[in-house]
């Protein structure tokens, strides 16, 4: 079991831009498949985006797609972050890394295998 820790959530305004970070407590290699969920208030953990080891396969939840860009720094840092652009208001939530048993395009709350401890994210005037 790796220890995941997020930074970089804030209070910001709609249209703002933010970028979040995951640190893995091991250093590179190995590297994970790692993904970013998140947390409304008051509702479900859903999937934000998801990069497979290398960092060539990515994918993205439809509510981010265009909007986020998941990317990973394996050299030195074995960090994984998420730039978010045009935020919403609908985009608040407690956001937290995962890393993924097995790559996929929409990663279930099953398929994870380590969890950081979020990281809050609020939009609003």
């Amino acid at each position: 079991q790796i220890q995941l820790v997020e930074s970089g959530g804030a209070l910001v305004q709609p249209g703002d831009s933010l970028r979040l970070s995951c640190a893995a407590s091991v250093a590179a290699p190995p590297t994970y498949t790692t993904a970013w969920f998140r947390q409304p208030p008051g509702k479900d953990r859903e999937f934000v985006a998801v990069i497979g080891r290398s960092g060539s396969v990515i994918y993205y939840g439809d509510s981010v797609q265009g909007r986020f860009t998941i990317s990973r720094d394996n050299v030195e840092k074995n960090t994984v972050f998420l730039q978010m652009r045009s935020l919403r208001p609908e985009d608040t939530a407690t956001y937290y890394c995962a890393t993924i048993e097995r790559l996929s395009s929409s990663p279930q709350l099953a398929d994870v295998r380590d969890w950081g401890q979020g990281t809050q994210v609020t939009v609003s005037s």
